[in-house]
Formats: structure tokens, sequence, C-alpha cells
């Protein structure tokens, strides 16, 4: 059985569905709760890494100590080859590793089920290849990458943020987007927040629940391809 390092960043910040997906193709997950002082494991003893969302930034070691670990273990994946997932601020973090660049609140926020484009790159990659050319994703951000590492693939993008999805070397991979989020995620949300930022709570909702279905089958095989890489 693979074993999956996954580092959580924030209280309500889990691996969600897209650990679950991965523990049904027989992955196990070794969730380290860092957020709350929970320590990372100084070598990568597992078979990869996966880094979660977080409101950091990948070097914000005053504000998240436990981030100069992490690139550490992330770093140690990438020399080795062992597979990487990272989502929203685990892909800055894989980015800001691996040589690229990530700016704080950069161009404008992107909150909810947000179009994301699949570009051509895609076509010969592990995990993207033949997935819809348009699907949706949860996206909660105001932070992004603003250039890739040096010889990364770009696989997807959206309208405000281009650089969505990209892989790092044969099996590292980061997205700006939540596959471990569904609609229910988007209801939990803190309602005043989303109205200071311009938008309507119940509009995100509704948008949200519309595109699940699809947005569930597309990110459902994402995670059973990873673990597949996991397991060769």
């Amino acid at each position: 059985m693979s074993r999956l390092l996954v580092v959580q960043n924030g209280r309500s910040g889990g691996p969600g569905r897209f650990g679950d997906w991965l523990a049904a193709e027989g992955t196990a997950l070794d969730v380290v709760h860092a957020y709350a002082g929970a320590p990372l494991p100084r070598r990568l003893d597992h078979s990869g890494v996966m880094v979660l969302g977080g409101g950091y930034l990948p070097d914000d070691d005053l504000g998240a100590p436990w981030l100069a670990s992490t690139r550490a273990l992330v770093a140690e994946a990438l020399e080795r080859g062992a597979p990487v997932f990272g989502i929203c601020l685990g892909g800055q973090l894989l980015a800001h590793v691996a040589g690229g660049t990530v700016r704080g609140r950069h161009g404008e926020p992107e909150i909810g089920s947000t179009p994301l484009s699949l570009r051509p790159e895609a076509g010969a990659d592990p995990l993207f290849r033949g997935l819809p050319d348009r699907v949706s994703a949860i996206e909660h951000h105001v932070d992004a990458v603003t250039t890739l590492p040096p010889g990364a693939s770009w696989l997807m993008e959206s309208e405000r943020c281009p650089y969505q999805a990209f892989r790092v070397g044969d099996r590292a991979w980061g997205v700006q987007f939540h596959p471990e989020a569904d609609a229910d995620r988007v209801r939990s949300w803190d309602p005043e927040r989303i109205l200071a930022l311009g938008m309507d709570p119940a509009e995100l909702s509704r948008r949200a629940e519309h595109d699940d279905p699809a947005a569930t089958e597309v990110w459902h095989e994402v995670a059973r391809r990873f673990a597949a890489v996991l397991g060769e």
C-alpha cells in the first residue's frame, strides 16, 4: 500500500473528498495538522506528499513556521522523483520551491465555482490527459503563481488566473483550485466575507451546486490517476 504524507495548513482545510478518493484506491493518508503544531517528519519516508491550502504565502515563515519544513520535504520529493500534489497554497509552494514566483493579492480574487480551460500541453500529462476542455472547480484565493518554474508544463488556465495547473518534472503537480472541495464547502463560507468581496453568497452556492456533478466526475478521475502514480 502506498503512503501519502498530507500537510494540512488550516483548521478547515482538510483533504476532503480528494483524500476519500485516494483512500478508496488503496492509498494510506498520514495527515499532519501542521497548523496546530503537529511535527512534520525531517525526511520524507512516504510514497509522496500532498500539501493543502491555507491563508499564507509559501515563504510566510513568520505566520506559519512549519512552511520551512514543508518546503524542505517538497524539495526532497522533487530530488527523489517522489509524487507531489499541491493544492492552492500547496501548488504555490511547489512553484516557489521549483524556482517559480508567487505574489500576494495579485489580480482579481477567484471565489467559488470557476470555469477552467485545459491547455494543449495537458494532452500528454498522466493526470490531466483526456479531461474535458472546459471544467469547473472551487476556487478561494487572492494570491497566485505569477511565473512557472523553469521547464514546468502548463496544464490549465482560467480567465483571471493563468496558472491553474502545472507539472514540475514527471510526477509533481500544483493546482490553484480545490478539487477536494464541493458545493457544501461553498455553503459553509462566511457570508459577510463573501459580501465584502463584492459577491453574492447565494449565487455562489447556486453555481457550485449546478457545477458539482460534472466537476466531481473529473476530479475523482484525477484522484484515481494520482493514486496510480503513487503506487508505481
